[in-house]
């Protein structure tokens, strides 16, 4: 029954390799040489946020700024364009001698749906962004993992990534200063 474990274990897809660290600054400095191995798709975890890791990780500017500008323009031309349609073309009234297109007036109702489109191309764009929804991950599997909600400092880096072998990626993390490597499966 073991060898049927082992077999089973072996064909099972890897997440990856995750190490634990000691400190905030070991697990900072730690992110500094995994980015200057190379390795692409990885993550820190920790209890709390570790101020500059973002910069240690190699983390470069978001997309979702981008992302909530176009929601706005769409939103802004939408709304514009709606109205100047309505009142130049579908249901042209004349109204007390202004003119056809009364772009001032069209302020408040162009104002509206760049808010909401923002809000939507948001929400969507940080869902999309994040992998979300995920009902559950890898990383719950390990039981030395449930110490990152309290004083736990984490390094993962995952399969998906091209330079990745389990070889490469312990030697690197035990290289580092990582304690308890673990290798998960997906």
């Amino acid at each position: 029954m073991s060898n049927q474990s082992a077999a089973a274990s072996a064909k099972a897809p890897l997440f990856g390799v995750i190490a634990e660290f000691g400190s905030p600054a070991e697990v900072y400095h730690a992110a500094e040489k995994v980015r200057d191995a190379g390795y692409k798709r990885w993550d820190v975890y920790s209890p709390f946020p570790i101020h500059g890791i973002e910069s240690a990780m190699g983390i470069g500017d978001s997309k979702l700024g981008w992302i909530a500008f176009f929601g706005a323009c769409a939103g802004v031309f939408g709304g514009f364009g709606l109205q100047f349609w309505v009142h130049k073309f579908a249901y042209p009234l004349l109204i007390g001698g202004k003119p056809m297109v009364a772009y001032p007036a069209y302020i408040p109702v162009t104002f509206e749906p760049g808010i909401l489109f923002t809000a939507f191309a948001t929400l969507l764009g940080m869902l999309v962004l994040n992998g979300l929804p995920r009902f559950y991950h890898a990383l719950f599997r390990s039981e030395n993992f449930r110490k990152v909600t309290d004083d736990g400092f984490f390094i993962g880096i995952e399969a998906k990534d091209p330079k990745f072998s389990v070889e490469s990626a312990r030697a690197l993390l035990e290289s580092i200063g990582g304690k308890n490597i673990e290798v998960l499966e997906d």
